[in-house]
């Protein structure tokens, strides 16, 4: 994928689409709240659009009487309906358990098979050093943990031949485009499919059933991405060239 044309400055809105991208996430609603719209205006563009989900959501619930086992089976469910929801193919699940993953060798070779399978010219994934936001979030560590992973499986591991030969035939990504960042660089218009982004995270019910203004919030913060860049509705994301 050429690189994009750029208005002056570092703010800019840009419209270049892949042949294929990787999203690469944590937990089963990450990938649809963090860049469903994008995802969702390149499938529809005829990008094959792939998403990995590295854990299993089995501890995302408030309730002391939700039983794990019974969740997870749930999130996968409701993260291949958001799928479905926004044309992207059935999310491929690592398996690991909420709040015990580590960006260790297992992790880092297994997202280098994803990698060297799908053979993205992009890959998303949580900006690992995005911790805290103001007064407001910590980012979870899950997040902090499977961006860092997939970076080390982007440079240089997944381009080059003696690094995990078993997981299959190198592949070089052109870029990484880091979500939930302190430090956007680009961003991208979703007004075409802010609508789909919305249904998709409407499909986590385990995460937002009675929370009847969930649509009403990602359209406020879409809005207020695109009003930086002159669109309607926009993602922002920290985007790395990743290539030699």
């Amino acid at each position: 994928m050429a690189p994009p044309a750029q208005s002056s400055g570092t703010s800019s809105a840009i419209q270049e689409i892949p042949r294929t991208a990787l999203a690469i996430y944590a937990h089963p609603d990450d990938p649809f709240i963090s860049c469903a719209g994008t995802l969702a205006l390149w499938a529809e563009a005829s990008c094959n659009v792939e998403i990995v989900i590295c854990t299993e959501g089995e501890k995302g619930s408030h309730s002391t009487s939700a039983d794990p086992q019974e969740l997870a089976a749930v999130r996968k469910k409701e993260a291949e309906r958001s799928a479905e929801v926004i044309g992207c193919n059935t999310p491929r699940l690592l398996g690991y358990p909420d709040g015990e993953i580590e960006n260790n060798l297992d992790l880092v070779s297994k997202l280098v098979r994803c990698i060297r399978e799908v053979q993205p010219e992009v890959v998303f994934c949580p900006d690992p050093t995005a911790i805290v936001f103001g007064e407001e979030y910590i980012n979870h560590r899950d997040h902090r943990i499977i961006g860092m992973a997939t970076l080390d499986a982007l440079a240089p591991a997944a381009a080059m031949p003696l690094y995990f030969p078993e997981a299959g035939k190198p592949h070089q990504v052109d870029y990484a485009y880091l979500s939930g960042t302190l430090e956007p660089s680009i961003w991208i218009d979703i007004t075409a499919s802010i609508a789909r982004k919305v249904a998709s995270i409407e499909c986590q019910k385990s995460q937002v059933d009675g929370t009847e203004w969930i649509g009403d919030l990602i359209r406020e913060r879409a809005r207020g991405e695109g009003q930086k860049v002159g669109v309607s509705f926009a993602e922002s994301f920290r985007r790395v060239h990743t290539g030699a």
